[in-house]
């Protein structure tokens, strides 16, 4: 099930942005809309027009929450060399994980990982085009304007209905050339559920050929959480943490006054406490991670499955072969809860781990 599927039924408009592109050596454009604006079948229109005029076109595809290039939660960079028909038919040559799909508290991520694959297809491809989410208000504005901050896009293309873009085409005009276009009346709603039956057979066909790999914390760094991050607690201090809060301490660290502890809940209450970051154990099963390399760019994706606190070792489900789990230099806690069968557990906040 896909959302973009290739057409060259599209208003003239769009026909005019392609003499456009193609007239020029080089060439990057962000495409931007809110949701069901045809974001996606645009970049997927523009890229087959391009490369069937002989121009080398690349895809930063960063609509973590819809993303067409395989793994989810990430955003992916792929060099299309002939025609396709959607974007799930690309191969992501890197990614930047992200860790959610829904990503209104992680815009410093979704700024950086966007700027660094922007510069790798730079240095490949004549022409590049940006997919972006339809988080357009709000948070989702900001990120929109530090992306063309830094991006510095040639053209920026805003897909709107009735100029509901009119603030942001004025905020991003410093940062390149903005262009409105109209929705096409072609562009199709889709329904929370239809986009929950696409996420998950995304996330099904990833991880369908996972097996359980064990890492060991004192081989690779574990970033993305402030566990393990500091002197472990003994257990005198443990037992004391249970007592006042009445939790089962199952794990914690001290880092210059600070402390972090893993942690259930004994009896339901209302608690009050400083300088201690509490962290439910139950979110840590089936927590998406990012597998990093040593240039901090995803690998691949796992799914957490155990923690060894003091073996300080993690038991992860991934579809990743040896050769590229020998590449892994970092992993990071994403925040969001996923199944191996493609299922969705719930987001987790940027502050519970």
């Amino acid at each position: 099930m896909n959302k973009a599927i290739y057409t060259r039924d599209v208003p003239p408009d769009r026909l005019e942005l392609i003499a456009e592109l193609s007239s020029r050596e080089a060439v990057k454009v962000m495409v931007i809309g809110g949701t069901d604006t045809g974001k996606s079948t645009l970049i997927t229109f523009l890229a087959n027009e391009l490369l069937s005029l002989g121009k080398t076109v690349s895809i930063v595809d960063s609509d973590v929450g819809q993303k067409g290039i395989l793994p989810p939660a990430t955003i992916s960079l792929a060099f299309p060399s002939e025609n396709f028909s959607s974007l799930s038919e690309l191969n992501g040559v890197a990614h930047y994980f992200i860790g959610t799909v829904s990503p209104g508290q992680f815009g410093g991520e979704m700024v950086v990982g966007v700027r660094r694959l922007v510069e790798m297809a730079e240095r490949s491809a004549e022409v590049v085009l940006i997919d972006t989410t339809g988080f357009v208000t709000g948070a989702g504005f900001e990120m929109k304007r530090l992306k063309a901050e830094l991006v510095r896009p040639d053209l920026m293309v805003l897909l709107e209905r009735n100029g509901e873009l009119e603030s942001l085409a004025r905020a991003l005009s410093p940062y390149g050339n903005v262009i409105r276009l109209a929705v096409s009346e072609n562009a199709r709603a889709v329904s929370r559920e239809e986009r929950r039956e696409i996420r998950f057979e995304k996330w099904r066909t990833y991880f369908s050929n996972s097996r359980l790999i064990e890492f060991d914390l004192s081989e690779v760094s574990l970033t993305g959480t402030s566990l393990f991050n500091g002197r472990p607690l003994d257990e005198r201090e443990k037992t004391l943490l249970s007592r006042v809060f009445r939790w089962l301490v199952l794990a914690g660290w001290e880092n210059n006054g600070h402390y972090t502890v893993v942690k259930a809940d004994e009896e339901s209450f209302q608690r009050s406490y400083r300088s201690i970051h509490a962290v439910d154990f139950e979110k840590l099963g089936n927590l998406l991670i990012g597998l990093l390399d040593e240039n901090g760019l995803c690998i691949g994706l796992g799914i957490l499955k155990w923690v060894n606190f003091s073996g300080g070792t993690l038991q992860v489900m991934t579809p990743l072969d040896d050769d590229a789990l020998k590449r892994v230099k970092e992993i990071r806690f994403g925040r969001m809860r996923v199944l191996e069968t493609g299922g969705e557990l719930g987001l987790l906040r940027r502050d519970e781990l």
